[in-house]
């Protein structure tokens, strides 16, 4: 699902810049250009809608067998506040509220239901990122971007007294991320439309280990950090 994403946004960003190129080439005056004055502003306010795939980066304690993830397909909404710091760098700061889910699975354990552990994460995630785009052309304009995030997990199950020996698997609330990603700005006669691809990595170890320490679930692993993708459609 998410590679199907990944190449509708491709499409849609190669589209939008062969239809400025054609253009360009089409007609000898200077073409239409829209919201021409909108990057001028000190500060302003968008949305964004999106698709995230979370996944998880484990490091084992010994050699033995992976711990299988399947990475679901989960969704993104939030705002966005824009600070402009010059033509090409702006400072951002986007709160959302992403959901994703992570089945994983075990596999020492012979029992399908010790097997299985559905990782549901509903996540509140405060990214303040740099952005940093190109010269605009017509009315498109690339970007990079990247920076840090905290993000509380309200499914983490951290103040549980159970475990996975009762089926409950257990995540620190708060974790940190850095995040790197690219995107294009679209100008349109009344609004500027941004579809964006991102990386997200966590920076610690989120898993919270069962009380037996050799626990077949958490025994072996020496930490759980998140890793993510997100695709991200913001209207401004």
């Amino acid at each position: 699902m998410t590679k199907k994403i990944f190449f509708i946004l491709l499409i849609i960003v190669s589209a939008s810049a062969n239809a400025q190129i054609f253009k360009k080439s089409m007609f000898a005056k200077k073409p239409l250009i829209n919201l021409e004055n909108f990057d001028k502003q000190r500060i302003h306010f968008g949305f964004y809608l999106g698709f995230n795939n979370y996944d998880f980066k484990f490091d084992k304690r010994f050699d033995d067998k992976d711990i299988l993830v399947d990475s679901q397909t989960g969704f993104n909404v939030g705002l966005i506040a824009n600070l402009r710091i010059n033509d090409y760098i702006d400072l951002r700061f986007e709160p959302g509220l992403n959901y994703g889910q992570r089945n994983l699975t075990f596999p020492n354990m012979t029992d399908p239901v010790d097997r299985l552990r559905e990782v549901k994460s509903t996540y509140i995630h405060l990214p303040l990122l740099a952005k940093f785009s190109s010269k605009r052309m017509g009315n498109v304009k690339p970007y990079i971007i990247g920076g840090l995030s905290s993000s509380l997990n309200l499914s983490s199950n951290a103040n549980s007294p159970d475990d996975n020996s009762a089926n409950r698997f257990r995540m620190v609330k708060n974790s940190n991320n850095y995040e790197l990603g690219l995107g294009i700005d679209m100008y349109f006669e009344y609004f500027k439309f941004s579809p964006s691809i991102r990386g997200v990595f966590g920076l610690k170890n989120e898993i919270i280990p069962d009380a037996d320490p050799n626990s077949p679930w958490t025994g072996n692993v020496a930490s759980m950090s998140t890793r993510g993708i997100f695709i991200n459609f913001a209207f401004h």
